[in-house]
């Protein structure tokens, strides 16, 4: 039996200390923290149980890493590549976290009948997350790298007034301007009213392959593999049908470790989800930009209508990347820029990835060659910059 890479695995940072901080949000759900310290081949104590003692150790910036949609940190720490906590450990960031947020496959909420929005993450998973970590490192400089709907979700925060002191974001694929190819519009105006009404399936899952034959399940799968002769791999057609326009639409092929593109850990990593918020993403796409779900939901009246709105006023300087092959979120990162840039001038950055796609920037086998190392540049100029308006976001 061909070994299998375990679900949820810790095994990608063996030099790590590791210690979670689970959390509830103020409409009641359970997420959870994971921190990563850099063990150097010291008495390795800090941070194991949680003490505050242990935790304050230390003096460098913390990086946060924020997924996307059915994924989950597990893309931050894959044994099979050399992950991002593990390059973010070896280029002086000793003091990593991930966050588990109500999106993460960790949790059961994505198949759930509540429905949630990117509005409730912004509201309600970042703000407390955030308390978190302050309570644990203090006033030290906190950057952000966030993927996908991750990266949405946080800017609409950021950008909405619910969370503030980030001194530097790294935004993947997509930020506050979602735009995605003419297929991806036609399957958002109708997928999720089809996929609850017509097919009575309340969530979409890359496992459909393994449903009994002949169910429902089973069945959209083979009619979705019948369209995907690039490969073998049934989870990798149901990533491209559930999030882009392609063959295949998520990552370029060659771009993945072979360890990743097998059916079990393609499912592992990006798992199933609901289809309630493939309609605030519908929206947003048809506004042109990250825009409020229900602007009637008193809930959330607090935040912003139209994320955009106050632009030039946020402080933190965000590198936008994405790659010239991206099948999700297409130029969605090329226009955020262009546009804050007008709002901000020169104080945000692009940067093209040549041959990449959406989400093998964080997962491909060479991203600790091509893609890594600009994040890790960005986030030490910004630790060190004295311009005004990066000052106003620094906690020093």
């Amino acid at each position: 039996m061909e070994h299998r890479i375990p679900r949820f695995t810790l095994d990608g940072v063996p030099d790590a200390e590791i210690t979670v901080y689970p959390f509830a949000t103020e409409d009641d759900l359970g997420l959870k923290l994971t921190r990563f310290q850099h063990d150097h081949g010291g008495d390795g104590g800090h941070g194991a149980g949680g003490s505050d003692e242990g935790d304050e150790r230390g003096d460098g910036d913390v990086v946060l890493l924020l997924h996307g949609l059915t994924s989950s940190s597990d893309i931050f720490v894959m044994p099979e590549i050399t992950n991002l906590v593990t390059f973010l450990h070896r280029n002086g960031f000793d003091d990593v976290w991930t966050l588990d947020f109500r999106m993460s496959s960790h949790f059961p909420y994505d198949i759930e009948t509540r429905g949630s929005t990117l509005d409730d993450i912004a509201h309600y998973d970042y703000p407390p997350a955030l308390a978190e970590i302050r309570r644990h490192v203090g006033e030290r400089r906190i950057h952000v790298i966030a993927h996908c709907l991750g990266s949405v979700s946080f800017c609409m925060s950021l950008f909405g007034g619910a969370v503030d002191g980030i001194t530097s974001l790294v935004c993947n694929s997509v930020a506050l301007t979602p735009r995605v190819p003419a297929w991806s519009k036609a399957k958002l105006a109708f997928a999720a009213t089809a996929f609850e009404y017509v097919f009575g399936l309340p969530y979409i899952d890359p496992r459909f392959s393994d449903a009994p034959p002949f169910s429902r399940r089973w069945l959209l799968a083979k009619a979705v593999s019948a369209f995907h002769p690039e490969c073998r791999e049934p989870a990798c057609h149901m990533q491209s049908f559930m999030w882009g326009s392609g063959r295949p639409a998520m990552y370029v092929h060659r771009n993945l470790a072979r360890e990743t593109h097998t059916h079990e850990r393609l499912a592992d990593l990006n798992g199933a989800t609901g289809v309630q918020y493939y309609r605030h993403v519908n929206k947003m796409v048809r506004a042109g930009r990250a825009v409020k779900c229900d602007p009637e939901d008193l809930r959330h009246a607090a935040l912003p209508d139209d994320y955009l709105e106050r632009a030039a006023e946020v402080s933190t300087p965000i590198l936008f990347l994405t790659g010239d092959r991206n099948n999700v979120f297409t130029d969605s990162n090329i226009v955020c820029h262009r546009i804050l840039d007008r709002a901000a001038p020169g104080r945000h950055e692009l940067q093209l990835l040549p041959g990449y796609g959406h989400i093998d920037p964080i997962i491909g086998k060479n991203a600790h060659i091509d893609v890594f190392p600009r994040m890790v540049d960005f986030i030490k100029r910004q630790a060190g910059v004295s311009e005004p308006w990066q000052r106003a976001s620094m906690r020093t």
